[in-house]
């Protein structure tokens, strides 16, 4: 007798799928409401990179002298990462006006669209820096929003309908 295989996933690639929304607020952050995503802005289309939304653990080893192994436990967690690349545009009518540094708000990240049922993460974060980046080559001038997550990020969040 074998192990019972996972189910087979319907494979996508991020493009046309996953979407960004700035929110300015959130009640609870395991549970926002429909009104309150419609309140954020979609800022999807101005996406042209995005970093590692994600929380990562950073296991701790927990050697002794009985053994040459080290064994670990799990240790601290942390969102590191947390970065979109947004286009800029020419008359600065652009991302900076709704994110300047140092602004504090939520970023929700659905991973397989703004679709009632499926999952979205949420991030309270703070904007650390707006970088503006160009390079020549015809490639377009962007502007690299780094943020700080200041508060456990909330995982596998149902999307409301």
């Amino acid at each position: 007798m074998a192990a019972t295989p996972i189910s087979v996933s319907s494979r996508y690639i991020p493009e046309g799928v996953r979407h960004f929304y700035w929110l300015t607020a959130i009640a609870t952050l395991s549970s926002p409401t429909r009104a309150e995503l419609n309140a954020g802005t979609d800022l999807t289309p101005q996406v042209g990179g995005f970093g590692n939304w994600g929380v990562q653990g950073n296991p701790v080893s927990t050697g002794d002298l009985a053994s040459t192994f080290t064994p670990t436990i799990p240790g601290l967690t942390t969102a590191d990462g947390t970065t979109l690349d947004m286009y800029a545009d020419k008359t600065s009518a652009d991302a900076r006006t709704l994110m300047p540094r140092d602004t504090a708000g939520f970023m929700v990240v659905f991973p397989e669209g703004d679709i009632a049922g499926r999952k979205c993460d949420v991030f309270p974060v703070k904007v650390q820096s707006a970088e503006k980046t160009a390079s020549l080559g015809g490639n377009p001038a962007m502007i690299n929003f780094t943020y700080t997550t200041t508060a456990q990020p909330a995982e596998n969040v149902t999307v409301p309908s």
